[in-house]
């Protein structure tokens, strides 16, 4: 099931990328010669000639010179693919080629991809927030509803008495010494009275019961005496639907926000430091937190989604070769000089940057594997 999940949430983030840069071709008068469904090798494929007629192909047989666009059906599930006439530089000449548009036209194909997840990302949040999105529950609009309350935790500070029992961020705490909490603040004053004492928490995790046995010290890095976590109160909000679209959209905005300020920290200590100070998750590693996140509920998933359609967004956009933003590079390099770069040049620094893009990638799904390890094999049924 996480890997049938996995694969629907893959395949629906390049589908609907690769249908942006589709429809906004078409819209400019590009020929998009094929748009397929997954990954060749091809199942079967179709077209509409001149007389409004259907016609099939079976396999992975090559047709040339199609009228109208070839949709196919592929074999590898993982999202899909457009082949855009031109897109490589040939057939300039040609009126619906895409090497003949002007740089303008050009930019918003390339970048109709990135516009298309980011609108997926507020699409999906609009839903999760008319339904019900996980969230903090405190300053919420007083037309908001919450439902399943929870006590939940957001940070573990490092070296403190939560952190050597085993708590994780995520952690839900469900009961302190057998008694019921209501919320944080709650559990906050019971810490503070029974301080000097040891105390049993019990825990959920990924839909699993713990218990965690600690006592409060003096954490020296926040100057008071805790058990060292970050509370909040959390749960299930929902509006009404004239709310939730704004809310969406305003979510939206937020993530984007953030994830680009990640972004630049990562790049700056990559720089300055030569270390990278966040763990970066690769196709195996996303693939394990989509399972995790699937066993805590659909709104959680929802959620989930979105942010990695803001992800994929938002390193497509980035100016790195081989990606959009990197092509649109070359379109603003192309205006500022009156002149497009050498198209040998440009398609070398391209083949370069994808190969250090699969490097990177290997190199990432080296260190997944490594880090999930345990929850692969469990996954594979050796433990």
């Amino acid at each position: 099931m996480t890997l049938l999940i996995f694969i629907i949430i893959l395949g629906l983030l390049i589908f609907v990328h690769e249908f942006g840069h589709f429809i906004v071709a078409r819209k400019n008068g590009v020929k998009a010669e094929e748009f397929g469904f997954g990954f060749p090798p091809r199942i079967f494929g179709f077209w509409r000639d001149a007389h409004k007629k259907w016609n099939f192909i079976w396999g992975n047989q090559e047709v040339k010179n199609l009228p109208r666009t070839l949709y196919s059906l592929n074999w590898l599930p993982f999202g899909g693919f457009v082949k855009i006439k031109g897109e490589a530089g040939e057939h300039k000449e040609d009126h619906d080629s895409f090497a003949g548009k002007s740089a303008w036209r050009r930019g918003a194909i390339l970048l109709a991809g990135v516009l298309m997840n980011i609108l997926l990302a507020a699409f999906l949040l609009s839903i999760g927030f008319s339904t019900g999105i996980p969230q903090a529950i405190d300053g919420l609009d007083r037309k908001a509803r919450v439902r399943d309350q929870k006590i939940e935790i957001v940070d573990v500070l490092r070296a403190g008495p939560a952190a050597r029992a085993g708590i994780q961020p995520g952690d839900i705490v469900l009961t302190i010494n057998s008694t019921g909490l209501k919320d944080a603040a709650e559990l906050r004053d019971f810490l503070a009275a029974h301080e000097k004492e040891e105390v049993e928490l019990l825990l959920r995790r990924n839909g699993q019961e713990l218990k965690a046995i600690l006592r409060s010290e003096e954490l020296a890095d926040l100057k008071k005496i805790g058990i060292g976590v970050f509370l909040l109160d959390t749960g299930l909000v929902s509006y009404p639907w004239y709310l939730a679209v704004w809310k969406g959209l305003a979510a939206t905005g937020f993530l984007v926000k953030e994830i680009l300020f990640s972004f630049g920290g990562l790049l700056k200590n990559l720089v300055l430091t030569e270390k990278v100070a966040v763990d970066l998750s690769g196709p195996v590693g996303i693939a394990v937190l989509t399972g995790r996140v699937a066993r805590l509920g659909f709104s959680y998933l929802l959620h989930f989604t979105a942010l990695l359609s803001v992800n994929l967004a938002i390193l497509n956009a980035l100016p790195i070769p081989a990606l959009d933003g990197g092509r649109f590079l070359f379109l603003v390099i192309e205006k500022i000089r009156r002149r497009p770069v050498s198209r040998k040049v440009e398609n070398i620094i391209h083949n370069t940057g994808f190969i250090l893009l699969l490097l990177l990638v290997a190199l990432v799904t080296y260190r997944d594997l490594a880090r999930f390890q345990d929850s692969i094999l469990r996954f594979l049924r050796l433990k």
